[in-house]
């Protein structure tokens, strides 16, 4: 029995926000892939939320699962654009205790084998807070997707090697040394 044998897979609580002014729950193409998706990893949907462009009604909604316990990881989709109303970096980075600055820079590797040099447009992001990690999505249905089977899935799987997300939730709450 290898060491692969050994690894079992680990159901995350993971909660879902969109960020949009013309979108709904029931009209929300980009939210309901993410949550199809990552049940069919065998992840739980704690909860899924839309919100509009605020950044202070978004950190309101990204404060309050980060402070409970019972969320593992939030990823949210839409507001990472260039307009005025996009705010949706600025509301989540100031919550952030660590950044995960490869998210971006690899989510922006990939988005230009689709949509080249508009992929410079991105402002994804990804980190940790209070011990939850946090991934922030542009909003379009092929960017969640991207993001989520080419990032995102394998980091959220234990047996994902040399390392994953996972192995570390235990010790990211850990008060620092």
């Amino acid at each position: 029995m290898g060491a692969a044998c050994l690894i079992r897979t680990v159901s995350l609580a993971i909660a879902l926000l969109t960020v949009s002014d013309t979108r709904t729950l029931a009209d929300d193409p980009s939210g309901d892939a993410l949550q199809r998706r990552l049940e069919g990893a065998g992840h739980h949907l704690v909860e899924r939320a839309l919100v509009a462009d605020n950044r202070y009604a978004i950190r309101a909604v990204v404060s309050h699962w980060i402070a409970e316990e019972g969320v593992q990881v939030v990823i949210s989709s839409g507001g990472t654009g260039l307009t005025g109303r996009d705010g949706t970096p600025e509301a989540v980075a100031p919550l952030l205790d660590k950044t995960i600055d490869g998210f971006g820079e690899l989510f922006r590797v990939l988005s230009f084998e689709t949509i080249g040099t508009s992929s410079l447009q991105s402002r994804c992001l990804a980190g940790v807070a209070n011990g939850t990690v946090i991934f922030v999505l542009p909003g379009s249905l092929d960017a969640v997707q991207t993001a989520w089977d080419r990032l995102i899935a394998a980091q959220l799987d234990a047996a994902t090697r040399p390392c994953n997300l996972v192995q570390l939730l235990p010790r990211l709450r850990e008060p620092p040394a």
